[in-house]
């Protein structure tokens, strides 16, 4: 295997790890917090890649 891609595994897992540590030690209004932060993070994720496309192509 190539190290970049366990390095990637590795970060990705610590993240889902983190994340999932976060939302289960959080009260119900914390939560929220996270899930509406969460949706507005994915979302400029998904513009971002839009428009690197559009550059690129």
């Amino acid at each position: 295997m190539d190290m970049r891609s366990i390095a990637k595994s590795a970060a990705a897992g610590a993240a889902v790890g983190f994340a999932y540590y976060a939302f289960s030690a959080a009260g119900p209004v914390k939560k929220l917090s996270i899930k509406r932060d969460a949706s507005k993070t994915l979302k400029a994720a998904g513009h971002l890649i839009s428009d690197l496309k559009s550059v690129v192509m």
